[in-house]
């Protein structure tokens, strides 16, 4: 009598091929990543947590920075249009709100351990997809979100500079590594009430 048989590469009696298997490595690439960071990932690792073969990770990928560098690709999200809810406060912390939910999303994880953990060296493979997919579309969103703000006479007409959009991410990642604990929802009200809202408000007197 026939018997199903593992074959390491997914489901018992299952053998995953194409784009398939290539999302089953690059998801496994984000979540090693993100447990064991850029030192401690080793393609084995990433089969093993694909459960795959490793000959089916080199032949896809020659090397550690080019499967990172794809994974980061595939896994962080396409830039939003930043939410528009007729007030400065509210649009600041919805915007907070989904830059925190993606700081801590398996991409902003793995994201976060390459800045953490290459060297300069390393790091200039990833520079194009940080700034391009991540601090780029973070810095459009905030600048549009004072902008509206600078139209509906909330913000001051002169807040249009480089640091203004520089501030929440700054903060942001700040207080997650100096605290060492994950950003809450009270740190994001924070942060707009005490700092962004004060910091545009238009001058009096």
């Amino acid at each position: 009598m026939a018997t199903s048989r593992n074959t390491g590469t997914g489901a018992p009696g299952v053998r995953r091929r194409g784009t398939e298997l290539e999302r089953a490595i690059l998801d496994a690439t984000l979540e090693q990543l993100g447990s064991v960071g850029w030192t401690g990932l080793t393609m084995e690792g990433v089969a093993a947590r694909a459960r795959t073969g490793k000959a089916a990770v080199y032949r896809r990928w020659p090397s550690k920075a080019d499967l990172v560098a794809d994974a980061l690709r595939s896994g962080l999200p396409t830039p939003e249009e930043p939410p528009d809810c007729g007030s400065l406060r509210e649009d600041l912390i919805q915007l907070c709100e989904r830059l925190r939910a993606a700081m801590y999303s398996s991409s902003g994880c793995a994201l976060r351990a390459v800045i953490d953990e290459c060297d300069r060296t390393e790091a200039e493979r990833f520079v194009e997809i940080i700034v391009g997919r991540v601090v780029e579309p973070g810095k459009r969103m905030i600048g549009e979100v004072v902008r509206r703000g600078i139209a509906r006479g909330e913000v001051r007409a002169d807040a249009t500079g480089d640091l203004v959009v520089d501030v929440v991410p700054a903060l942001m990642m700040y207080r997650h590594k100096v605290t060492g604990a994950p950003l809450e929802r009270s740190d994001v009200v924070g942060i707009v009430d005490q700092v962004m809202v004060p910091l545009l408000r238009p001058r009096t007197g």
